[in-house]
């Protein structure tokens, strides 16, 4: 009698078999290389063939469900149909975007995308590229007003960014009171402040979820590539304007070069006094949400990595976001 399978939370896919089950099922050149590339919050995988390179992006169980996929996926190639400069997903010869794996896990989905050219810049981004960003960020706020997807996924609401991340990263901080009434009234305050903020558009669009220089290639001449919108969704428009920041701050990110990704937002769709006045409440909120992304992610990869130093670092740079010169650093 065969024994049953064990149980996993996370399985590393073949890639002899995502050639023969998977990629077989696009029109494509002869593959001859399959690697796992990096992993993430999904697999990519570098597709080699003769012609040309791709990526295949893997999701996992855990993170998102085949509607999430699906927004993501119709999205960017909406995008790419209005000659936006984003990684657009190739459609299946019989014209789907994804493919359906049945893991042992559970479902997991399979995205082929051309490979963006060019490369992430070196060293990071220079003022330049980041006004280039900002301004292509501004573009795809503004060419999503027309975006009707088939099926909606998770907004990024208040609630969702700061609430349910509260829960995820509560129980990390069972043992530091101090810190856990910290992070809540944090929360609380930055509720309070962004609770009114209207969802009318040009305030509240389809967003990218997380803008910063990892996630876009640049050629020797400045074309520019976006890619992983694998965050997205509807939500305020400061919110990824926050994202950047917040990662920028993260990474020391000089100061020149944050501002020149807003003033190429800025150059093709103005903010408000009163989104401007929220950049701070919002990069806070990006950066709980982070840490909390961070948490759900540790099954996979390691809980070892949590420890009081991760929480630490965390929590110090959530204080240098809440004080009075937090763009000063």
């Amino acid at each position: 009698m065969t024994p049953d399978v064990f149980p996993v939370i996370y399985s590393t896919l073949a890639p002899q078999a995502l050639v023969s089950q998977v990629i077989c099922q696009y029109e494509l050149e002869t593959v001859s290389q399959c690697l796992l590339w990096h992993r993430g919050l999904s697999d990519v995988y570098l597709i080699q063939t003769i012609a040309a390179q791709y990526i295949l992006r893997v999701s996992h169980h855990h993170w998102r469900s085949g509607a999430d996929i699906q927004f993501e996926l119709e999205l960017l190639d909406f995008l790419h149909q209005n000659y936006l400069p984003v990684a657009y997903p190739l459609k299946t010869k019989e014209g789907k975007l994804f493919v359906t794996i049945r893991a042992l896990e559970g479902d997991r989905y399979a995205a082929l995308f051309p490979y963006a050219p060019g490369t992430i810049p070196l060293g990071d981004l220079n003022v330049t590229q980041s006004q280039i960003l900002g301004e292509t960020l501004a573009k795809i706020h503004q060419t999503a007003s027309d975006f009707q997807p088939a099926i909606n996924r998770q907004p990024l609401t208040l609630e969702y960014l700061l609430t349910n991340s509260f829960k995820i990263i509560a129980p990390l901080l069972k043992h530091r009171t101090e810190d856990l009434i910290y992070l809540e009234n944090a929360i609380a305050k930055i509720q309070t402040q962004l609770q009114d903020f209207p969802r009318e558009f040009p305030l509240w669009v389809v967003c990218w979820g997380d803008p910063h220089s990892g996630n876009v290639h640049f050629t020797e001449n400045n074309q520019v590539t976006l890619f992983d919108f694998d965050q997205c969704g509807y939500g305020w428009r400061t919110f990824d304007l926050a994202k950047f920041l917040q990662v920028s701050l993260s990474a020391g990110i000089s100061r020149q070069v944050r501002d020149a990704f807003l003033s190429g937002y800025q150059s093709v769709q103005t903010l408000s006094e009163y989104e401007l006045n929220s950049l701070q409440a919002f990069t806070q909120t990006a950066q709980i949400w982070v840490w909390a992304i961070g948490i759900q992610a540790a099954p996979i990869h390691s809980w070892c990595r949590l420890d009081d130093s991760y929480i630490n670092k965390r929590l110090q740079l959530l204080k240098r976001l809440t004080s009075k010169d937090w763009q000063l650093f």
